[in-house]
């Protein structure tokens, strides 16, 4: 790591002598390779963007100089050049490096950055306010292809081609974004990536011409001209974008002098970029989708530890059962196939899988124009990042009560992803659909269950929320919208899904300080109708609700709300939950007990309710 200790921010890549470039970025993917197979975190899109990213720091002051990521989990060696190197070892743990961009880390890091598609509407708003403010300094949005399957991506394109507004955009164009990408983008992409030799051509005759800087200007002059008014353009150059690429993005010279020839033209510039996903190492390149976002590996071999069953791959199985009996079963992913678990079906019923991109907006209509027309469609897809088709939602599926199953997948907390992933919003948002069923199961077996009442009992639109990883103590199935898990008489404990297991341990914890809780488990949050839930708490006069949500709109609050119209006056009552929501990245178990939500804090909220 010779070269690499030498560099703590962004002006020691300046500093760099040419010939040092190449083995730092081969030290950069040893340093990523051993780090991560220790923490885990985002492998195969890091060791992609290597050359790229110190290529963007050779060229651009990121300490002043705004470069906007899009889905920040590709951000790692722009982590490393800026002096965060040594933290590493903490990488996505609780107070440490997070796996994404967060301006309150770094200055160096312009924006947050999570989801995609969103880059080039923040820097075309960022080079606006500069304009706006008469400021200096450069704007740099910086997505992956797998981004452009994403609506908003457009959005930004014909408003930056519009607006005139000097920002380069660079398009790391690696044909992957976790799974493979889909769609008519994908299909552009690949024919423009052989165009490869037209930029061979292009050093050779500027290497040849630029010794005749007249001859060059006027055959320049030429080739503008013919481009704009003869020769048919690209989509980019369609939207008023200079067009720049297909560029080898393992050339960090190639690349350095590409990037100070865009930003140089003072215009809205789009550079295509292509990159290979797991680029230097061997397993990830082989197979990128599985080295996307890792825990521990083996940093030899590449072996992972072994998979434990989980609520996304249950679903998967699940499916794929009911689908066997009902032809008219199809399934919906958001570029998410492996993640949600629906690699199984995409195998077995080729014609009822559609992936659709990043865009869980058109996902969402798409799954309402299915069901209209008499299909049963599954969209299985993350709590956080379905937010983006709440008004899909509303306005496609609810106002006409379509039929459509939602798997609502990572519900509550996620762990190191952090704030941008944890799906602790989705009951308040989940429950504000009119017409909507949203279930929540507690073990596999109820997910079995409710998969199958989803698709063949209940109409209209149904949720099912899950979490991420596996079930826990409590393995029992009930369908009935609540139930009493256990008997008390001093206190009620409300939960609903895996929080049912913290209710149990919470509840042997108080049964040693002699004060016996009844559990009131509830499988549907809505309807929001608690019958059995409102008589306990009239028995017992004390209520703790803990919940993986945020407060606002949390069960608790109705529970709360229809005690008091059932005329039952609470006075005794602890809800614990997440706050407004933003929960850093960490292991859950210990963000659960920092957050107070665990068996512990139940435990205390009850015995001090009862000493009251």
């Amino acid at each position: 790591m010779g070269i690499l200790d030498r560099i703590n921010s962004s002006e020691d890549i300046k500093q760099l002598k040419d010939y040092k470039l190449v083995p730092l970025c081969k030290e950069i993917r040893e340093f990523l390779i051993d780090n991560l197979s220790k923490t885990g975190g985002h492998l195969a899109s890091n060791l992609g963007t290597v050359e790229l990213s110190v290529a963007l720091h050779r060229v651009y002051d990121s300490s002043k100089d705004r470069i906007v990521f899009d889905v920040g989990h590709q951000s790692y060696t722009h982590k490393i050049i800026t002096g965060r190197k040594e933290k590493f070892p903490t990488l996505r743990q609780y107070g440490g490096l997070s796996g994404y961009p967060k301006p309150n880390e770094s200055d160096d890091d312009a924006f947050i950055a999570g989801h995609a598609s969103n880059s080039v509407s923040v820097a075309v708003g960022m080079a606006k306010a500069r304009t706006i403010s008469g400021e200096d300094y450069d704007v740099v949005a910086l997505l992956g292809d797998g981004a452009l399957t994403g609506g908003l991506a457009y959005e930004g394109l014909a408003y930056a081609g519009a607006s005139g507004e000097p920002m380069v955009i660079i398009l790391n164009d690696n044909n992957m974004s976790i799974d493979t990408n889909v769609g008519g983008i994908a299909k552009l992409l690949q024919k423009m990536r052989v165009r490869q030799g037209y930029i061979s051509f292009k050093r050779w005759y500027k290497a040849v011409f630029t010794k005749l800087p007249r001859l060059y200007a006027f055959n320049h002059r030429i080739k503008e001209w013919l481009k704009w008014h003869i020769l048919p353009g690209n989509m980019f150059s369609s939207m008023g974008l200079y067009y720049l690429g297909p560029v080898d993005g393992h050339d960090v010279k190639e690349l350095e002098h590409v990037l100070r020839w865009a930003r140089d033209r003072r215009e809205p510039v789009l550079v295509h970029v292509l990159t290979k996903k797991g680029k230097g190492c061997d397993f990830a390149e082989e197979r990128p989708e599985c080295y996307h976002g890792v825990g521990p590996f083996d940093p030899v071999t590449g072996e992972l530890p072994p998979e434990k069953d989980s609520f996304s791959e249950k679903f998967g199985e699940y499916l794929c059962e009911f689908a066997e009996k009902n032809d008219r079963i199809c399934a919906i992913t958001a570029a998410m196939a492996s993640g949600t678990g629906l690699d199984a079906f995409a195998k077995k019923f080729p014609d009822r899988f559609i992936d659709t991109g990043i865009a869980e907006g058109h996902s969402t209509a798409m799954a309402a124009g299915l069901a209209k027309q008499g299909m049963l469609p599954v969209f299985a897809v993350y709590s956080s990042f379905e937010q983006r088709g709440f008004d899909m939602l509303i306005h496609d599926i609810s106002l006409l009560n379509l039929h459509v199953v939602l798997g609502i997948d990572r519900a509550g907390i996620v762990g190191g992803d952090g704030e941008t992933h944890n799906g602790v919003f989705d009951v308040s948002y989940l429950s504000s659909v009119p017409g909507l069923t949203l279930l929540c199961p507690s073990n596999f077996n109820e997910l079995h269950d409710m998969l199958e009442s989803a698709l063949f009992e209940i109409n209209g639109p149904v949720a099912i929320r899950y979490p991420r990883g596996g079930e826990g103590r409590y393995k029992e199935s009930r369908k009935e919208q609540e139930s009493i898990i256990k008997e008390g008489s001093d206190v009620t404990l409300a939960c609903y899904g895996t929080m049912v297991n913290e209710m149990l341990s919470a509840a042997e914890k108080l049964e040693k300080l002699g004060i016996s809780a009844e559990i009131v488990k509830i499988s549907a949050v809505k309807p929001e109708n608690y019958p059995l839930c409102i008589n306990s708490v009239r028995k017992t006069g004390r209520l703790v609700v803990s919940e993986e949500v945020c407060e606002s709109g949390c069960v608790g609050e109705r529970i709360l709300t229809l005690a008091a119209l059932s005329g039952v006056a609470l006075n005794k009552v602890k809800l614990l939950n997440l706050g407004e929501g933003i929960v850093a990245h960490g292991d859950r178990a210990l963000l659960m007990r920092e957050k107070g939500i665990d068996a512990e804090a139940v435990a205390k909220a009850a015995s001090e309710l009862c000493r009251q």
